[in-house]
């Protein structure tokens, strides 16, 4: 996908309403007060190692374009750790979603605070691997 796809998707996402309950549409997963997608994740088999590593670093590319772009919009984003979120979900603690889910995946997120809605754009790049996913939510919850 190109940055302007990531643009239209995000937009997509910010001007549906809520459903009432979960929902998956492909890489889309909705649920009460909040949308998200993978824009772009490792999931496919790999026998070229230099072709892996290559859209890995498109990835990378792609994100900070994305959050460039993103900036221009709305200004400048907060930066934000997800680590204790991480830490009061090993406690055993509840924490809504979207936030569970991406405090799973993601240790740091781009926020913006847009029209009453929360959007988050994370990139998570595998630990010592050549792994990689870009995700987005968009959530009438506030982090926690």
């Amino acid at each position: 996908m190109t940055t302007a796809a990531y643009l239209q998707h995000i937009d997509r996402l910010r001007s549906r309403a809520f459903p009432s309950e979960r929902d998956r549409r492909g890489t889309d997963v909705s649920g009460p007060g909040y949308h998200s997608a993978c824009l772009s994740a490792d999931e496919e088999e790999w026998e070229d190692l230099a072709e892996r590593l290559e859209r890995r670093a498109q990835c990378v590319a792609d994100h900070d374009a994305l959050i460039a772009e993103l900036t221009r919009r709305w200004r400048e984003p907060r930066w934000i750790s997800l680590w204790s979120a991480q830490a009061r979900l090993v406690a055993g603690e509840d924490i809504p979603e979207p936030w569970a889910e991406f405090a799973v995946g993601f240790e740091f997120l781009h926020l913006w605070h847009v029209d009453g809605r929360w959007i988050a754009v994370g990139l998570d790049l595998e630990e010592g691997g050549p792994g990689w996913d870009l995700s987005v939510t968009v959530t009438e919850t506030a982090p926690p």
